[in-house]
């Protein structure tokens, strides 16, 4: 019989991380999130990630923004959850506390993964970057895909645990452990990853 060992001692601090080869990857941060049903869940960590937005630029760092654009009649997606997302329309944007600027770059995609038949891959190889820092929504399911494509493409990982959000399904803390576990995705704050882009 196998016996599996997983290496549950991996380190979350962002020791050894370049980053002049870090990429700030947001993820369906997306409308506007004040005055909205959400906003007691969202509005938080909306405001964290326009915050790495900011130092991100100001240090040379790329934001890269994976935006949902998706097309009604077509994308099965939306018999799951609903119309949500739609190309060209205000809630398929950037949400305006993260102040899209020229010199970021935009991917859209029809499916959870940033990844899935887009031009992420080409566009981060291209950039040079080794390690991708996430956040946005929802933490269990677009995060999560995405998580697991950078992994299978090799990019190291760090989510950032207070950018992040969860809800639609399942729990934050179980969602991020998870991509620890499964995708040697390092967890970090707000706070650390700032330290880290200005180091």
């Amino acid at each position: 019989m196998v016996e599996y060992i997983h290496n549950s001692e991996m380190a979350d601090d962002l020791a050894g991380i370049d980053p002049s080869k870090c990429a700030l990857m947001v993820i369906d941060a997306l409308g506007e999130v004040e005055g909205t049903p959400l906003e007691g869940v969202l509005l938080a960590p909306t405001n964290n990630i326009a915050r790495l937005c900011r130092i991100a630029r100001s240090k040379g760092i790329p934001v890269v923004f994976a935006d949902d654009a998706h097309y009604e009649g077509i994308d099965h997606e939306l018999e799951l959850w609903g119309r949500h997302g739609i190309a060209g329309t205000p809630e398929a944007q950037p949400s305006p506390q993260l102040e899209l600027q020229e010199g970021d770059f935009v991917v859209e995609k029809s499916k959870y993964s940033a990844f899935f038949q887009t031009r992420m891959r080409t566009l981060l190889q291209d950039l040079g970057v080794k390690t991708i820092v996430m956040c946005g929504f929802d933490t269990n399911i677009c995060v999560k895909h995405t998580a697991a494509d950078a992994y299978f493409n090799r990019f190291d990982i760090v989510v950032v645990t207070d950018a992040t959000g969860t809800f639609l399904i399942g729990d934050q803390a179980e969602g991020l452990d998870y991509m620890k576990k499964c995708y040697a995705a390092r967890l970090a704050t707000t706070d650390e990853v700032a330290q880290l882009f200005e180091s």
